[in-house]
């Protein structure tokens, strides 16, 4: 006899921004699928992954905020990792098997002048171990085959570096890096340029753009909270958004933007910090989020709209 099925949960249309402390030892997708299964939401998506082995701010985006995750991918982000001078490992982290082994004969002044060096735009070589993908198929499934290939070095920006601790062979700093930045690659690189080789043994990510750990979650603290609690820790959609100058749209505008329709900027009334700036978040007079616009050649053009305002 077959046993009759559970009926299905009704999923809840939510739309908002989840700012997320992630666990050590967890992927960012299943930390998505348990936070989207508390929620009982029906679309959710997360801004750029997080290893496992990382901890720290993982903005999750709920329904129409989904469409503004593009947004923090491009975004630079903050962390807090600690490296370990003298062992460098398969995988640039405490993940991997140590294949080299030299002496740290450094002090902390040699240190902080060795990470000096690398303020700014640098070119990294991306590691074995990532997922990015040549032929079509990601880099460390090479990696676990024992193959190694060539990879084009990738520039990108570290904005601030600076030790926070020093207690050797381990070192603890705080950088500020574009998007595409491997921390582990960077410390693999300091090491290198002290002449003892290195690695990561922590990584926590503590900033994704304008958002901070601040009002951030945990999964234990989500699934011990009541349905009501949980939506508390929701922020807004323009959570996403506030790095953007804001444009505010009279009713006739209004109407004409949510119907995709470019609106000349001579007959607005813009902003003086809005002027010049390339995209902008767009709000109808009563406050609420209409979708964010590009701005050029004397037009207001509308790029994504919130489906959720009224027309």
């Amino acid at each position: 006899m077959t046993a009759p099925q559970r009926p299905r949960v009704p999923r809840r249309a939510l739309d908002g921004v989840l700012l997320l402390d992630k666990p050590l030892g967890l992927s960012s997708n299943d930390a998505l699928i348990r936070a989207k299964r508390l929620y009982l939401a029906k679309k959710a998506g997360h801004t750029g992954t997080l290893d496992p082995l990382a901890t720290g701010l993982l903005p999750l985006c709920f329904g129409e905020a989904t469409k503004f995750s593009q947004d923090l991918l491009e975004a630079d982000k903050t962390y807090e990792a600690t490296m370990r001078l003298g062992i460098r490992t398969t995988t640039g982290d405490a993940e991997g098997e140590a294949i080299d082994t030299r002496d740290v004969a450094c002090d902390p002044a040699a240190v902080e002048a060795a990470m000096e060096k690398f303020i700014g735009d640098i070119v990294q070589i991306p590691p074995m171990y990532s997922a990015l993908k040549r032929d079509g198929k990601p880099l460390y499934e090479y990696a676990r085959a024992g193959q190694t290939v060539e990879r084009e070095g990738r520039q990108v920006t570290i904005h601030a570096l600076k030790m926070l601790a020093c207690a050797l062979p381990d070192v603890t700093f705080r950088v500020t890096c574009s998007k595409g930045t491997y921390v582990r690659t960077l410390a693999e690189d300091i090491g290198e340029a002290l002449g003892c080789g290195a690695h990561l043994v922590a990584l926590r990510r503590t900033g994704v753009g304008a958002l901070t750990l601040e009002n951030s979650v945990t999964l234990d603290a989500l699934s011990d909270a009541t349905e009501s609690e949980r939506d508390t820790w929701l922020q807004p959609v323009d959570a996403l958004l506030s790095t953007f100058p804001l444009v505010t749209l009279d009713e006739d505008a209004t109407r004409r933007f949510l119907h995709g329709q470019r609106l000349k900027l001579s007959e607005l009334t813009i902003a003086a910090d809005a002027v010049n700036a390339p995209r902008v978040r767009v709000y109808a007079a009563d406050g609420r989020l209409l979708g964010v616009a590009k701005q050029g050649e004397g037009v207001l053009a509308p790029e994504r709209l919130v489906v959720t305002a009224a027309s």
